[in-house]
């Protein structure tokens, strides 16, 4: 099996080796008081050193598992790395988290300690503890809530100042074996309820090896970069927790979707890693913006960008096409490129698929939009494209030390160091998902994904379990549809059903301002599809939202739950 080596054991003795090698080089930058602060990695290790001492001078054990809950700041770093520095287990679960999904992660982890940030979100994750049958250790940031009898309160500052031995951390760390328990990081729920994926030291830390590797050619060593996704989301827990700050960048922490704009101009980062949803709501805001301009400016704009597709997909320009596009590359690609700060070298897109005419939307316009493809029970990163390497139909090449290969059915398998080690007190899903060709051998991750190799390079076309079979008996890609569907400008969100029915029929949710439009949106999208992929109805819809349930923390539909939800419609629809 290929590996790619690795000089650490576990996470911690990554973080602290290279604390003692940059000591007062930035780490991590955050806002706070209406100004932007930093922590060095000296100060990051000298803080992990005094919480690792706190948390067992508190009663946290090897082997214990303590949910995370926070948004994203220093603090949950440098948590993170003390519990699994001490031999505890971590448990980051979303902020956005109701109290039942709090209750469902307590329940099935087991956990009955918890780090959270602040005082509401303290409450959410006691009234889920009270569902899942109480808490004993409440470790709180920023103040805490009344709490019930029986549940003690620990505060941050006390943990941080405890008498701390950084060399004796150090060295202990040194030890951890890498094959370990790292962390339990819950699934998305997208096909039904969270589970949790069992990582080891190792699996993260071939996610860096690979990843490191493949990214050596960039210059990324002390340049910033955005951390925009949740740290509580497998991708980006691996790579802004310790893959990019082990290669030198300085990660920024955003506060938010409504200031992202601004920070990418002010921050200037040279990599942002983002979901499918910001490229739609980016591309949105660029044409609604373009739109109310008006005249030559956009004029202008829709020649870059015809062009800049043309370049991508041919025919090749001609000779008065190549000047026109150099000097719209001045004109409008410039000033585009400094709305993002200027100095992008990749805006990585994962978790989902991303829709080739998104990315070549802004590819056109000379924006680096990488995809790249994993799931939280590979460490989370198996493949991506590289900015010199780039195509945008596929998901890249498999990182070095990644194994894949196609099952008969079209399924992708995956196995190295980077795959779990199974799902938490779920031995059936397990043997369903880890899969040995062979006794003694290293298991194949099912991934549960289809797709297919091209030359090296991983294409994903759909989700296993999703296809739809029509009552005519046709085999019906859900998300081919959705893609094209959300990919025009009139509809934010939608799902296509329609499993034992005549035809396909959709939930579709407008954009804001646009469900005049969506008829019309509809035809253009049938007009590309073959007769029996084609949406017969439709029902306009709601958001799906996180507080409703129906939308994932990573903005991911929960296509399953929608389906339920409007299970009448859809029979009416379809009839």
């Amino acid at each position: 099996m290929a590996r790619v080596e690795t000089p650490w054991n576990s996470l911690p003795s990554m973080l602290f080796d290279l604390a003692r090698r940059r000591p007062e080089r930035p780490m991590l930058r955050f806002w706070r008081d209406g100004d932007w602060r930093t922590v060095s990695w000296a100060d990051f290790a000298r803080r992990t050193a005094a919480v690792a001492a706190g948390l067992r001078a508190a009663g946290v054990s090897p082997g214990d598992r303590v949910l995370l809950v926070s948004e994203s700041r220093p603090e949950w770093n440098i948590a993170d790395a003390a519990l699994m520095a001490v031999g505890a287990v971590t448990v980051p679960t979303y902020s956005t988290n109701l109290p039942g999904d709090h209750a469902h992660v307590l329940r099935d982890a087991g956990a009955r300690a918890a780090v959270v940030s602040t005082p509401a979100l303290a409450a959410k994750v006691l009234a889920g503890a009270a569902e899942a049958g109480g808490l004993d250790m409440l470790i709180c940031m920023d103040g805490a809530p009344a709490v019930p009898a029986g549940t003690r309160i620990l505060e941050w500052s006390a943990l941080e100042a405890a008498p701390g031995d950084l060399p004796m951390l150090m060295a202990e760390a040194e030890q951890i074996p890498a094959g370990r328990l790292a962390c339990l990081i819950y699934t998305s729920g997208t096909g039904g309820s969270p589970k949790g994926v069992m990582l080891p030291h190792r699996a993260m830390l071939a996610n860096r090896a690979g990843l490191a590797t493949a990214l050596e050619r960039l210059s990324l060593d002390g340049t910033p970069y955005l951390s925009f996704l949740p740290l509580s989301h497998s991708y980006e827990h691996t790579v802004g927790c310790f893959l990019l700050p082990s290669l030198g960048m300085e990660v920024v922490y955003s506060r938010g979707a409504e200031r992202l704009a601004a920070e990418m101009a002010e921050v200037r980062p040279t990599i942002l890693t983002a979901v499918p949803r910001l490229f739609e709501v980016l591309r949105a805001r660029m044409l609604a913006q373009i739109e109310k301009e008006g005249g030559l400016k956009r004029r202008l704009f829709e020649r870059a960008l015809a062009l800049g597709l043309r370049r991508l997909d041919g025919p090749p320009l001609g000779l008065v096409e190549r000047a026109q596009d150099a000097v719209l590359d001045r004109v409008v690609r410039r000033k585009v490129r400094e709305r993002f700060g200027g100095r992008l070298v990749g805006m990585v897109c994962g978790g989902a698929r991303l829709d080739p005419d998104l990315s070549g939307f802004f590819l056109a316009l000379g924006l680096p939009v990488l995809q790249g493809y994993g799931q939280s029970e590979a460490g989370p990163v198996i493949s991506v494209n590289l900015p010199w390497n780039n195509d945008r139909r596929t998901v890249g090449a498999p990182l070095p030390g990644v194994e894949t290969r196609i099952a008969p059915d079209g399924e992708i398998l995956v196995r190295g160091d980077l795959v779990m080690d199974g799902y938490w007190n779920d031995a059936e899903a397990t043997s369903r998902a880890l899969v040995e060709s062979a006794p003694g051998e290293a298991p194949w991750l099912h991934t549960g994904d289809v797709g297919r190799l091209e030359d090296g390079r991983l294409a994903v076309t759909d989700r296993k379990r999703d296809f739809i079979k029509t009552l005519g008996g046709d085999m019906v890609s859900p998300a081919k549809i959705e893609g094209l569907l959300m990919a025009e400008p009139e509809i934010a969100q939608a799902v296509a059903a329609g499993e034992g029915q005549p035809a396909i029929v959709a939930i579709i949710v407008p954009a804001e301002g646009m469900e005049a439009g969506l008829a019309d949106a509809v035809k253009r999208v049938n007009a590309r599809l073959s007769a029996f992929e084609r949406v017969r109805r439709w029902l306009p819809a709601p958001p799906f939202s996180v507080e409703n349930g129906l939308l994932t923390p990573t903005m991911k539909v929960k296509r399953r739950l929608v389906i339920e939800r409007y299970g009448p419609e859809i029979a009416s629809l379809g009839r």
